[in-house]
């Protein structure tokens, strides 16, 4: 199996956000080490315990401290930005580390609505307007936009032969087609919701169309992967998992508590509920366990793992478990 990363530098309770990072610098060359393809970086706004607000700036920090692992971004939330804005960026840094920079976009508010609009600074929303951002974002990239195109006559630079490889996070078979349509990179983030990923993934894979892009389909499962030598250890990280997803779930404290402060927690039947609900989101246990799991999943050509645990020598074992599998 190929295994790649993705990041949303979450906050661990008692770190700082400097530590955070520092975590962040050490897990992806651990990961390299290991044999991960590929570490994707996250962003989020307005939040107490997810430090990547700035995909491309976090980027070129993890990869000036790495050799051979390709790094991207999961996801720049396109529509706040403009296509010729993102396409500058993803040149720039594939000019300084060719063939190591992946840009993947979503189709996100990043966050409530006050936030966005923060964000954009009061503009109206773009998200309908995804699909047209996306193809300008390719038609910048490799400069293909059509004769027609009201900023035809604008190059964005710097101008190189080599362009970085795009994916869109995806989470319907709307997604998936779209995806498959401009012969892009398809990652369906299992981690939020999959309840359509099977259909999303056939859709992909038979209606795919090569283009300046790609050559061929490439998606992508990403998915909460907690894997121990035991399945007691697993348990009582899940345990955090469960409480912190349940944060998220309802705009609470999203810094990932510790082992302690959820031991004794009761929880209604209503966040029980919700509890259960998430663990669809997730895959647990010893490295038995987490090998059956994954052979369950519709086929795709990698596996993204996303493991928010308070314990981080833990969770590098769990990468390292997963590289054995």
């Amino acid at each position: 199996m190929e295994f790649s990363v993705l990041d949303q530098v979450p906050l661990s309770r008692g770190d700082s956000p400097e530590e955070a990072i520092k975590k962040s610098i050490e897990l992806i060359k651990w990961t390299e080490e290991l044999g991960y393809k590929r570490y994707f970086v996250a962003e989020h706004h307005n939040t107490t315990g997810l430090i990547s607000n700035s995909p491309d700036i976090l980027m070129t920090r993890l990869l000036s401290a790495t050799e051979t692992i390709e790094v991207g971004s999961g996801g720049i939330l396109l529509p706040q930005y403009s296509p010729f804005n993102i396409a500058e960026k993803a040149l720039l840094m594939e000019s300084m580390f060719p063939g190591r920079v992946n840009i993947g976009v979503g189709n996100s508010p990043g966050g409530t609505e006050l936030t966005r609009l923060a964000l954009t600074d009061g503009a109206d929303s773009k998200l309908s307007d995804y699909t047209t951002m996306l193809a300008d974002l390719i038609g910048f990239m490799h400069n293909s936009l059509p004769v027609d195109h009201r900023f035809r006559r604008v190059k964005a630079g710097p101008r190189i032969n080599h362009q970085p490889p795009v994916y869109t996070l995806g989470l319907t078979e709307n997604g998936a087609r779209r995806a498959a349509k401009l012969g892009i990179g398809f990652i369906f983030g299992a981690f939020i919701n999959p309840k359509h990923m099977e259909q999303a993934l056939k859709i992909y894979y038979n209606e795919f169309q090569p283009s300046v892009v790609m050559p061929k389909p490439q998606a992508i499962i990403c998915i909460f992967i907690i894997c121990c030598d035991t399945r007691e250890e697993a348990k009582e990280h899940a345990k955090i998992l469960d409480h912190w997803l349940l944060n998220v779930t309802y705009g609470r404290d999203t810094t990932v508590p510790t082992a302690a402060e959820v031991a004794d927690k009761n929880y209604s039947e209503k966040e029980l509920k919700v509890i259960q609900e998430n663990r669809k989101r997730c895959i647990v246990g010893n490295k038995e366990d987490v090998k059956e799991a994954l052979l369950k999943l519709p086929h795709a050509d990698e596996i993204m793992v996303i493991c928010n645990i308070h314990d981080f020598e833990a969770k590098k074992r769990s990468y390292e478990l997963l590289k054995t599998l």
